[in-house]
């Protein structure tokens, strides 16, 4: 009887901890929201996909010009984990990445259910500063690996978030993937220099092209090389030159990166100055 008292006692203790603490992390998450209601005068700015896309491209350009990390993969990230910017965690606390409190973490606290209940989420002063702290928080040693990756290879680095631990659901490099995709984010990967590049060569091209008989051209407008690099010849290979990717290369002959090591019997991502590679 006595053993059974202790219990109920017990059980009355840690109830009455629970509902301090509920009230605790409630009364915390009322004041940071009604500050970002106070900041914000009571009227959030509603986003759809294409209208959070063409808020924060800009800031995304420039942490992947600062920092390495496609702003593709940073633009989807902050689709799939914000909804776009409309969620709470985006709305009041500026968190558009779903990034967790940490010990090293002197900011405040926003606390909702996730992979546990009342789990504590970083508060940011704006959404740019959640896109910086997304950026340092990629630096940490888990996440080392991906910087030696192309820039441009977006398939790469959401695989590679996924082996890093970012996320928990299985199906999140595909989620990535698709939303980069849907949305054409990738054009966001090229620095100004390289579309100035990119530009240059269509030039290039177009004055190559207006200036050979059209039964004696070798290439197609579709076939853009770069400054300095052989045309695709008449057999249809294109021979490698400095800063060429199997990325590049696929996009500038209208194939996948798949379709590309598919028809030269590639394994790897690599590929060696020089080297011949089939591309029709």
């Amino acid at each position: 009887m006595r053993s059974s008292n202790h219990f109920i006692l017990l059980a009355a203790i840690l109830i009455f901890l629970s509902s301090c603490g509920t009230r605790k992390f409630s009364k915390n998450n009322k004041q940071i929201e009604k500050a970002a209601n106070k900041a914000n005068n009571n009227s959030y700015k509603s986003y759809n996909t294409l209208s959070y896309i063409d808020e924060f491209k800009g800031v995304a350009v420039e942490e992947m010009n600062a920092n390495g990390i496609p702003a593709s993969i940073t633009l989807a990230q902050g689709i799939l984990e914000s909804g776009s910017g409309n969620s709470d965690l985006a709305k009041y606390a500026n968190n558009h990445f779903g990034i967790k409190c940490t010990s090293d973490w002197r900011g405040k606290n926003y606390f909702r259910d996730d992979d546990q209940k009342n789990d504590c989420f970083r508060v940011y002063k704006d959404a740019r500063e959640s896109f910086r702290d997304h950026s340092e928080f990629l630096k940490r040693k888990r996440y080392s690996f991906l910087f030696q990756l192309d820039k441009n290879d977006y398939k790469s680095w959401a695989q590679g978030l996924k082996t890093a631990g970012y996320a928990t659901n299985p199906k999140y490099p595909d989620l990535l993937i698709n939303t980069i995709e849907k949305y054409q984010l990738y054009q966001y990967d090229q620095s100004e220099s390289e579309k100035q590049k990119i530009a240059r060569e269509d030039r290039v091209f177009t004055e190559i092209n207006q200036n050979i008989p059209q039964e004696k051209a070798k290439f197609t407008p579709v076939d853009t090389p770069p400054p300095g690099a052989k045309p695709i010849l008449a057999d249809g290979t294109y021979t490698v030159i400095k800063g060429d990717t199997l990325y590049n290369i696929s996009k500038r002959f209208n194939l996948t990166v798949d379709e590309l090591k598919m028809l030269n019997g590639i394994t790897t991502d690599g590929i060696k100055l020089g080297q011949v590679l089939k591309v029709k």
